[in-house]
């Protein structure tokens, strides 16, 4: 099993997969308003900067990389694993539930 410890390597790549994660996400489900952006970004960075090591071992596991990648790669791949599944879950629900909102209220007048 991988060390992740408390090197400053493993803690930034941490921070830098969890942002890019929300990065990335950005170009796919862009969010309608400031408000829903600021909050599904600060949701995907602390996803990614809390399930970013046990994400990026699951990870390598799948993928059968368990040895060949250092404790910093998995735990980027990781951060920015969920930070990236964070940001659409929480982005499609945003947009069932305003749906749903739409349906159950009907128009407005």
């Amino acid at each position: 099993m991988t060390d992740f410890g408390h090197d400053g390597g493993v803690t930034s790549a941490r921070l830098i997969g969890a942002v890019a994660g929300s990065a990335i996400s950005l170009v796919y489900l862009l969010p309608k308003h400031r408000r829903e952006a600021a909050v599904r970004f600060l949701t995907g960075v602390a996803c990614g900067l809390i399930f970013g090591g046990p994400v990026g071992l699951w990870g390598a596991a799948q993928l059968g990389l368990e040895g060949r990648l250092s404790p910093a790669e998995t735990m980027l791949a990781g951060a920015t694993l969920a930070s990236f599944t964070a940001w659409w879950g929480l982005g499609v629900l945003v947009r069932l539930t305003g749906r749903a909102g739409d349906k159950v209220g009907g128009p407005s007048p």
